[in-house]
Parts: structure tokens; C-alpha cells; sequence
């Protein structure tokens, strides 16, 4: 069946070329959601404080808000922006615009108009269902598209519910199949410039999720597991739905008939967190890092006998350091539960370390497998174990399509060697010789804050916007709690000095509140070589310097 996606492919690729490890298996997360509401209508899905949202509830929430959408123009093949906090609208619209045949995408609730423009032009969205305290910033954002592409909107609280009620639980997109080709959008930092819109197939990031946690195995009926009684956990994602570790978490669980459960608000609480863990029976927790553990550690020091969380069976991490001194902390509190760090990005989903006690905590390490390898940058040969060279990491298999609208990006991340696909983000590795992987980092200037990517092109171009900034360069220095801290470094014009202060205030009204630098570091000149390139590494160590860190 035509699914209004085949024009996107990579060229020189066939759809059952995707997956290069594995015949296509069909899968979609419309069509196995609706089968498992049909079975388990009564089934919680979604909590969310006091709110509530079964199975059959967020069936029919999601078919009525695809009859809403499509009324409104939105067809097979476009795009469904969401701007939203976690939030059962969040999944209900990520639901019904899969059952369109549309693509959902996410936009950073943090961005202000300008960023937001962005994604929307670039993505090139048809519709956007925004959360009430951002409709200003939406408001801002399309005024300046031109007419012919401004989305048409959708405000979560009374206008979404009144929309809803209108709506017909049936509507003319059932008259199409869910397609295994439809596509689901993550925006992502990446490393240089705007945010990408990496193109996942249903039925890869479907079969990626499945392997992630059973390698090597292609998934089971979900339908057969949930009339037989089984399900998936109830899992937290106590990071955000708009990045991938927080989606992929909310859509393997409600593809395993299990029941997510969210909170509202942003930032990290976690008394919050701990406290719904308790009152919720969760089994999974989703984290980013130390960012989220530090402080979910502190909170259980502070009442170790406050909470009971004996539900709890993994800690599931993503994104961001995950030192061994914060998991010894929580197993301390936690005996049995198992500690998982996840490698992988929104480019790939690669391959996790697991701790099961005190002598399992270390740094997390990885291990090559038969969809991971560390490979040399010219041929793409895999790395000899315990050579010492370094390579660049690699995940084959069920892997996005691209970047949407980039093929030159697509072409540098998404490469064939030895007639297999593979996603290879950019971050270097070495082998040790008993086939563990060593990972170096980024090989460029990528920042990793708290979770958020941020890209320093994009932050450089808004500070030498400033009058009193000549010349500046943005690096990460080591931070204890967001493993990095942005820093500006910059070089005023002769004779002139910097306020700091007007700077920050400055770049406040231009850019997501985690992209300002944290502190600045000004120098007379960045001592930038011949070829105007900046020395990074000086500029980081004197950044680190400055702000009492060594790198």
C-alpha cells in the first residue's frame, strides 16, 4: 500500500534494504497499540498525577483526535508537531497521527520563536499541538512562516477536549492500514548547526527497541503475549518525552500492553519521582545520567525510610555520564534492582551495561556485537580488539532512514560498508582486547548538558551578534551535576569592554535557557591559526581553569 513516505528514501535504497540484518517484519505502533486496546481496554496506559487513561480510553482519545487532524487537512505523509511536557496528549497525539499515517515530531518546549520556527519550517509540519504556556512563543513562531506553511494549531486543556468531543471515534483515515513505512521524526542536536529530523521507520525503531533489550531476537506477537496475561511493566520516563530516551522508553512499554506513567511538570522533583514510583508500582525508571541520579540519590539520603519502592526492578540510563559512585548509591538503597546504561543515540540504538550489585559497578562498559563495532574511519573495517586504534561507532541493522531534508548530513552519518547500512553518529572508540568498548567522546565541539545537545555554531552566531563581541568560541567544561557546563569564551573589540551581565541578558531573549552560557571567559584574542580555525582543547582547559574545573 502506498504510504506517501517512499519518495524519502535514501537513494539506492529499497525498503527492505533498511534493515539490512533482517527480512521486514511489518510492524507498526498504531496497529499493535489498537490490537492491545481491543484485548485490554480496561488496562491503565497512561497516569499522570490524578488523570487516568486506560487502554480503550486512549484508543479512542487517539481516533478521535486523528479525526480532528485529518478534518483539518492532515494526510498520510505529513508531519504532526508536538510541543507538549509529559503529558498523556503527548502519546494520544503521537497515536493519532501514526493511525493517519502522518509523522509526530517533537519541538523542544524550551525553545523560544526562533528556534521553534525552525523545526517547523524545516519539518515543514502540517498541524502542532502546543501546551497552553507556550502559545505565546507558538504564536510568535508562525506569524513568521509564510502563510501557505503555517500549521494549523491545537492548545492542549478546553480547546483540545472540546476538539475531541466534536470528533467521530471513525473517520475517513481508518480506510488506510497503518504502514510499516510511516515514519516517526526525532529532532535532535546533533553536533554542528540546527537540529535534524531523523527519519525512524515504525517498524525499525519498533524492532531496535526490541533488541535493545533482547539481542539478536526479532519480536513476538505482542497481541498473543497480552491475551495470554503477559505485559510489560509499568514504566517512569522521568525525562522528557520530546527526547529519544524518554519516547523510546513510553513506546516499548505501551507496544508490551504495559502502562506509563508521567509527570507534568519540568525539571527534576525527585521527591516527586520517588513518591510516584511508590504510589504507582513502578518497575521501570528511565534517567538521564547523573544529572537525574545525583539528586534522586540525595533525596533517598535525606529520608531513607520515607518511601517504598520495593515495586522497582531497573534504573534505565541514557545520554549522559552515569558515574559509579551515584549506581553505588542507589543499589545501597535498592538492593535487587538492576542499574542499566544504554549506548546509542537518536541516530541508533546500539547496546546497554548492566549492574546487578556492588562488585557490577564500574564505569559502564560495552561490548561489540553483531549490530556494534568500532570501526576505522577510512575503510570501515572493524577495529582489531586491543590494537589501540581508534575508530568511530557504529550501529548496522534497523537504523533511521536519514536526516529529513539533508541528504548531505544523511550521506556522513548513514554509510555502507561491506553491504550493510550503519548509523555512525560520531563518537570515537577504542577495542580492549577482550572485545570491550573504550568510548573517547565526540571528535568535535558537541556540548552534552544535562541531556540537551547543544551545538556551539548555533550559540557563537548569537553572541557576536552583540556589539561588544568581536570574536567568541562556546565549549563544555566537566560539570558535577550536568556533566557539562557551557561556557563563552570571548574576545571584545579594542578599546571596549564587556559587561557580562548585558551579554547574558542579551543572549536570555535569543536563546533555550540550557544553550546560554553559564560563564564567560574574556580574553583579548581567541589565538585562532592561520586558517581562522580555534584551538579547542587550549580554549577548554582555560575555560575549565577559569571556572575552577579541570577537564
Amino acid at each position: 500500500m502506498e504510504s506517501g513516505v517512499e519518495a524519502l528514501m535514501p537513494p539506492g535504497y529499497a525498503p527492505e534494504q533498511v534493515g539490512s540484518l533482517r527480512p521486514m517484519s511489518g510492524w507498526n505502533f498504531a496497529q499493535v497499540w489498537e490490537s492491545i486496546a481491543r484485548e485490554v481496554p480496561d488496562r491503565p496506559a497512561l497516569i499522570c498525577g490524578d488523570r487516568g487513561v486506560t487502554w480503550g480510553e486512549l484508543a479512542d482519545r487517539s481516533a478521535r483526535l486523528a479525526s480532528h487532524l485529518h478534518a483539518a487537512g492532515v494526510r498520510p505523509g505529513d508531519r504532526v508537531a508536538l510541543d507538549l511536557t509529559n503529558v498523556p496528549e503527548y502519546l494520544e497525539t503521537v497515536f493519532a497521527a501514526l493511525r493517519i499515517g502522518a509523522a509526530p515530531l517533537n519541538v523542544n518546549y524550551r525553545y523560544l520563536a526562533d528556534e521553534v520556527r525552525y523545526v517547523l519550517a524545516n519539518s515543514g509540519a502540517a498541524a502542532l499541538v502546543h501546551a497552553p504556556e507556550y502559545a505565546a512563543v507558538v504564536g510568535e513562531a508562525i506569524a513568521g512562516l509564510p502563510a501557505d506553511a503555517r500549521p494549523v494549531t491545537l492548545e492542549t486543556g478546553a480547546p483540545y477536549e472540546a476538539a475531541l468531543a466534536a470528533a467521530a471515534p471513525m473517520g475517513p483515515w481508518q480506510a488506510r492500514t497503518p504502514d510499516p513505512h510511516d515514519l516517526i521524526l526525532l529532532y535532535t542536536g546533533g553536533t554542528t548547526g540546527m537540529p535534524k529530523g531523523v527519519m525512524w521507520r515504525n517498524d525499525d525503531l519498533y524492532v531496535a527497541l526490541w533488541q535493545s533489550n533482547r539481542p539478536g531476537t526479532l519480536p513476538k506477537d505482542p497481541v498473543a503475549a497480552v491475551r495470554a496475561g503477559k505485559r510489560a511493566g509499568t514504566a517512569l520516563p522521568a525525562c522528557p518525552l520530546m527526547h529519544g530516551t524518554g519516547l523510546f522508553i513510553a513506546l516499548s512499554t505501551l507496544a508490551g500492553g504495559g502502562t506509563v506513567v508521567l509527570i507534568e511538570e519540568t525539571g527534576l522533583d525527585a521527591v516527586r519521582v520517588w513518591s510516584e514510583v511508590e504510589r504507582n508500582q513502578v518497575s521501570v525508571l528511565t534517567i538521564v545520567g547523573d544529572v537525574f541520579a545525583r539528586p534522586l540519590l540525595a533525596a533517598l539520603d535525606a529520608e531513607p525510610d520515607r518511601f517504598d519502592l520495593s515495586s522497582l526492578r531497573a534504573i534505565t540510563s541514557s545520554g549522559v555520564t552515569f558515574s559509579p559512585d551515584a549506581k553505588t548509591g542507589l543499589m545501597g538503597h535498592l538492593p535487587g534492582v538492576t542499574i542499566i546504561d544504554a549506548l546509542g543515540s537518536s541516530e541508533g540504538i546500539m547496546t546497554r551495561s548492566e549492574a546487578k550489585g556492588a562488585d557490577d559497578v564500574k564505569p559502564a562498559r560495552f561490548a561489540v556485537n553483531e549490530r556494534v563495532a568500532v570501526l576505522d574511519e577510512d575503510t570501515g573495517e572493524p577495529v582489531e580488539p586491543g590494537s589501540g586504534q581508534v575508530g568511530l561507532m557504529g550501529v548496522t541493522g534497523p537504523i533511521p532512514m536519514g536526516y529529513w531534508g539533508d541528504d548531505e548530513k544523511s550521506r556522513a552519518t548513514f554509510r555502507e560498508f561491506g553491504g550493510k547500512r550503519w548509523s555512525i553518529p560520531g563518537d570515537y572508540a577504542t577495542v580492549e582486547p577482550d572485545g570491550s568498548i573504550t568510548l573517547l567522546g565526540r571528535g568535535n565541539a558537541c556540548i552534552n548538558t544535562g541531556g540537551e545537545k547543544v551545538y556551539p555554531e548555533e550559540v557563537e552566531v548569537v553572541l557576536r551578534d552583540h556589539p561588544a563581541v568581536d570574536d567568541c568560541v562556546v565549549v563544555g567544561v566537566p560539570d558535577d551535576r550536568f556533566g557539562e557546563m557551557v561556557v563563552g569564551v570571548v574576545a571584545p573589540p579594542p578599546g571596549i569592554t564587556l559587561d557580562e551581565a548585558e551579554l547574558d541578558a542579551f543572549a536570555r531573549g535569543r536563546l533555550a535557557g540550557y544553550k546560554r552560557p553559564r560563564r564567560y571567559v574574556v580574553v583579548d584574542d581567541l589565538a585562532r591559526s592561520a586558517a581562522g580555525k580555534a584551538n579547542l582543547r587550549y580554549l577548554r582547559d582555560l575555560a575549565a581553569e577559569h571556572v575552577g574545573r579541570t577537564s
